[in-house]
C-alpha cells in the first residue's frame, strides 16, 4: 500500500473514533502544608468537538484519494 494512503487510512480512523470515545481529564486541587497535603482530584471525560472530528475524518478521506492517485 501506498504510504499517503496509509496515514489518510490511520487519520479517518482516529477522526471516526474520536466522535464515540470520550478522553479523560483529571484534575488535581489541594493544600500542601508541610508533611501533610490535603487534595480532591476530579475525573471527567470529555469528547472532542465534532468540528475536529469532522476536519480529521475529511482530512484522512482527502489523503487516502491523494494516495490513490497519485500512482495509479
Amino acid at each position: 500500500m501506498k504510504p499517503l494512503f496509509v496515514v489518510g487510512l490511520v487519520i479517518l480512523i482516529l477522526g471516526i473514533g474520536s466522535l464515540f470515545v470520550p478522553l479523560p481529564k483529571k484534575e488535581r486541587a489541594g493544600l500542601e502544608v508541610g508533611g501533610v497535603s490535603l487534595g480532591v482530584e476530579t475525573t471527567h471525560k470529555e469528547t472532542v468537538s465534532p468540528i475536529v472530528s469532522g476536519v480529521l475524518i475529511l482530512a484522512g478521506a482527502a489523503m487516502m484519494i491523494a494516495g490513490k492517485r497519485k500512482n495509479g
